[in-house]
């Protein structure tokens, strides 16, 4: 009489073998290529055609490589078309900065763990490695950078220097004819009166081993008749005492 088959030790329902290539993945493979695991993303872009503009948007089931090869093209076709309108100018950054949110859900995804039925997407080279991005984003930092600086310096020159105008239409002085200045020192708007005027408050001279005598003013180089010869302004009759950053010698 035989004996019966001794019970076995192993469960009698199937498990996974271990070293299985592909562990299962449950929920939807990515739209372009297949792969698991797969996540909604969605990458905004926008294009400025001077007076005209469009808003760009690109949504998807994705596994990662083909969601970074999205996510680079758009941002690349925005930092390149994207600026090119008054608005735009505004809205492209906003733009690149909501798609970092993106950025930072899409490498959260694991890379891909099961077959794919056709080729990913190629996400290519980082956009600080492409030059045709470099281009416009050089000369972004350059505006940002040269609009301050001009400002700068256009607001801290002295007005005397730089809005200064001769009266128009005024002779120039010369040498022993009389003036008056219809402003307050250091500013100069000076005319010719006759020395025997009550308006006349300084004699015209001329310098002396490329000095003004003392107490004497120096006046802007414009009021010569060259443009470019020296003079001097002698009082004629007391003044008040002008302000200690008074052009004089």
């Amino acid at each position: 009489m035989s004996s019966p088959y001794p019970h076995s030790p192993y469960p009698a329902y199937p498990y996974q073998q271990p070293g299985a290539p592909y562990p299962l993945v449950a929920g939807p493979g990515c739209e372009v290529c297949g792969a698991l695991p797969a996540a909604p993303v969605t990458v905004r872009g926008h294009q400025g055609m001077v007076v005209l503009m469009r808003f760009l948007r690109r949504r998807g089931t994705l596994c990662r490589p083909c969601a970074l090869a999205v996510f680079r093209q758009t941002q690349r076709d925005t930092l390149i078309r994207g600026w090119w309108g008054p608005l735009s100018v505004v809205i492209t950054p906003v733009t690149l900065l909501v798609n970092l949110g993106a950025l930072a859900r899409i490498r959260k995804l694991p890379a891909p763990v099961t077959a794919a039925w056709r080729p990913p997407l190629d996400p290519g080279r980082p956009l600080l490695r492409r030059p045709a991005v470099l281009l416009p984003l050089a000369v972004l930092a350059a505006l940002v950078i040269a609009v301050p600086v001009l400002l700068a310096a256009g607001g801290s020159d002295e007005p005397s220097r730089v809005r200064f105008q001769p009266r128009k239409n005024t002779e120039p002085l010369s040498v022993g004819a009389c003036a008056h200045n219809d402003r307050e020192w250091p500013h100069q708007d000076l005319r010719n009166v006759p020395c025997d005027s009550p308006d006349a408050q300084y004699l015209v001279t001329e310098q002396h081993n490329g000095y003004c005598a003392d107490g004497d003013y120096y006046a802007y180089l414009q009021y010569s008749a060259n443009g470019a010869t020296p003079l001097c302004l002698h009082p004629v009759r007391k003044e008040p005492t002008p302000p200690a950053d008074a052009v004089r010698d």
